[in-house]
């Protein structure tokens, strides 16, 4: 695969609606739901084809070791900030990733639980994504807003310019389960718990709630994907859709980790250049059994 075509894959991977791609991005904690005195967790972070495999690319986060301070990656034009990863304890606060490093396939970081109750690891993008052809090829672009008038011909043949963003989290709680970290920002489509996210149980349905911009999103697609999918005939995919609160329910068939992803295209609250909105929320999610 020629570099201009792997990094293509990757940036849209990351940073476009997930399921409308070959590969998946992901973060997939050592557990999800501790005890002790002084717990840690490992986490690995890679896109892959398979879930929860490490086959394809590295996902990288800034402020894991080695990447701190990484260059945006990429061929000109796709060209994107290595994004943050946001480690978020009990009482709001932030903390630090130890021991992180990029690897081929996989980046990982160890992360000290020091408070009681849950954290939430995520990383978000937004921006815009163009393309348009150019001499019979097929040519694109991501940026911000403030960069496209200057990387992206006006006159361009068969524009097309969509207004993405994504938020990839996941869960973890020390002791008995907390709720600050559970609250919204306002921007993008996020999850708005009604079920605690470790507090999900085979045999058991988990009522979610999912906002964009901090209102109830209906008509979103829902997909939940057992992990270990390499490993089965059938991709075991469960799909749902939202209703008109932006509510959801999702009935767990068996124990084990669970990638789930929600994705909504529109065309309402598009700010120009663009005429669509596209915007995407993925979980690793971990169900214990009965």
């Amino acid at each position: 695969m020629k570099p201009m075509i792997k990094w293509t894959a990757l940036a849209l991977a990351v940073c476009l609606p997930l399921s409308a791609q070959a590969h998946r991005a992901w973060m997939l904690p050592s557990a999800t739901v501790l005890s002790g005195e002084d717990p840690w967790i490992t986490v690995d972070a890679a896109v892959s084809n398979d879930l929860f495999y490490f086959e394809h690319f590295p996902l990288r986060l800034k402020g894991i070791g080695n990447l701190d301070n990484a260059p945006a990656g990429g061929p000109p034009g796709m060209r994107r900030p290595v994004p943050e990863l946001q480690l978020i304890a009990p009482d709001g606060s932030q903390l630090k990733a130890e021991n992180g490093n990029l690897g081929r396939y996989r980046s990982t970081f160890d992360l000290h639980l020091p408070q009681k109750g849950t954290y939430k690891l995520a990383v978000a993008n937004d921006g815009l994504f163009a393309s348009w052809k150019e001499n019979g090829e097929t040519r694109r672009w991501m940026g911000s807003p403030d960069s496209f008038a200057k990387d992206v011909p006006a006159e361009a043949d068969n524009l097309k310019v969509s207004q993405n963003s994504s938020r990839m989290e996941v869960f973890v709680t020390s002791g008995n389960p907390t709720e600050t970290v559970l609250k919204t920002t306002g921007k993008g489509l996020e999850l708005a718990p009604v079920t605690h996210p470790n507090d999900l149980f085979a045999g058991e349905t988990a009522d979610f709630a999912f906002l964009l911009d901090g209102k109830p999103a209906a008509g979103v697609e829902i997909s939940v994907i057992p992990g270990g999918n390499r490993y089965r005939d059938q991709l075991g995919e469960i799909k749902a859709t939202t209703d008109a609160q932006g509510k959801v329910g999702i009935t767990w068939p068996e124990a084990g980790m669970y990638w789930l992803e929600a994705e909504l295209k529109t065309d309402k609250g598009v700010s120009k250049p663009a005429t669509e909105r596209r915007a995407s929320y993925s979980a690793t999610l971990e169900v214990l059994p009965q």
